[in-house]
């Protein structure tokens, strides 16, 4: 199994999107597979969030997850 990055969310995305369009899964699985992906940046966001508002640093979890 890949590590959660952005990248790898990106191309797990783009290859949802491609599969759709060409018939090889159904609508169903690329919607649940985006509402994944949708709650893992929402997650995310959610961090970043609470770290601005306390004013500490970054996790490093999250910095990977972006930077890679």
């Amino acid at each position: 199994m890949k590590n959660l990055t952005a990248g790898n969310l990106k191309s797990a995305l783009w290859e949802t999107l491609n599969d759709l369009k060409t018939g090889t899964i159904q609508p169903g699985q690329g919607d649940a597979i985006a509402s994944q992906a949708r709650e893992i940046l929402r997650t995310t966001n959610t961090q970043l969030r609470i770290v601005a508002q306390g004013k500490r640093n970054v996790p490093t979890e999250v910095i990977d997850f972006a930077e890679k």
